[in-house]
């Protein structure tokens, strides 16, 4: 499992150029789901996403994380993530978990970050998405487990 985390103003995602779900500050999750990947992996990550001290306290310092601050969570399904690109010029998608295994770990997933007591919301797994943000320091981070 792997994901990417990244600090934002806001966040949307869009599906037929109508807004399906967005959020102000807080954190978008691009998620890739990858065989043989498990709900101990889904469990560490999204209590690490939810405890990560990224946000800045009053002296500056990243000190504080979603929780902290009261804000949001935006997971957004990308099985790209999963992709292998050292050889050749074409990504091979041959990790990625097959849908019957992904779409269970994807909503496991959002699930425990509900159980941390973080608002979130999400985008349509396997959906043709545009996901807008806007990355606050920039701040991200790659997290895999």
């Amino acid at each position: 499992m792997r994901i990417v985390v990244q600090r934002v103003k806001k966040s949307k995602v869009e599906i037929k150029s109508k807004t399906y779900s967005e959020i102000g500050k807080g954190i978008l999750v691009l998620l890739g789901v990858e065989k043989g990947d498990t709900k101990e992996k889904a469990d560490w990550l999204a209590r690490k996403v939810c405890n990560l001290r990224i946000f800045s306290d009053e002296n500056g310092k990243m000190n504080l994380s979603v929780k902290d601050i009261k804000g949001e969570i935006l997971v957004v399904s990308q099985f790209t993530l999963a992709s292998y690109v050292k050889k050749g010029n074409r990504p091979s998608f041959t990790n990625a978990a097959p849908e019957e295994e992904a779409v269970p770990l994807y909503e496991y997933f959002i699930s425990k970050i509900k159980e941390e007591g973080v608002p979130v919301k999400t985008g349509i797994f396997g959906a043709d998405m545009d996901v807008s943000l806007v990355n606050y320091g920039p701040v991200t981070f790659i997290l895999e487990k």
